[in-house]
């Protein structure tokens, strides 16, 4: 359950488990090649009038290329969220550390949250290794320089 009822949290903090499956909405065009869901764990809670926190924690996996050598590496995700703010404060709508929440809401709904750490994180698929040794690729003929010396010849020396 992702999205919470603003009703329910004025009885104190809400547990918010769920998985998000790859095609759901919230993680359209992100660009990572999702292993299956990502489990979101967390807790939100009001923290004044109209402002509400959420601390959690992502979990999945996604496939990308090393970045050497271009073969495919699961990458393992497990991202902390140590506090989202969601405040429905029209002062604080431009504010870069908080979600707006519409004044009227009558949900709070984390995926927002989900979708932008997630986006953080894919930057890591960029920078995704086989393996720390990895030698890469021939950058003349292309070849996998992981399965042992290529056969083309260096350029030869200038006279």
């Amino acid at each position: 359950m992702l999205r919470v009822d603003r009703r329910d949290l004025s009885r104190g903090p809400v547990r918010t488990d769920g998985e998000l499956e790859p095609d759901h909405p919230a993680l359209k065009d992100l660009g990572l090649d999702l292993v299956g869901p990502v489990r979101v764990k967390g807790q939100l809670q009001a923290t004044g009038d109209g402002e509400y926190l959420w601390r959690g924690s992502l979990q999945g996996m996604f496939r990308s290329a090393c970045r050497r050598c271009l073969t495919e590496v699961i990458t393992e995700l497990d991202v902390d969220v140590p506090a989202a703010v969601f405040c429905s404060d029209p002062d604080a709508a431009d504010d870069p550390e908080s979600y707006p929440l519409a004044e009227r809401a009558g949900a709070v709904d984390v995926a927002d949250v989900v979708r932008e750490e997630l986006a953080l994180a894919s930057t890591q698929a960029n920078l995704a290794l086989c393996r720390e040794d990895c030698a890469g690729l021939c950058p003349r003929c292309g070849a996998d320089l992981n399965a042992g010396p290529c056969r083309c010849h260096a350029p030869a020396e200038p006279v």
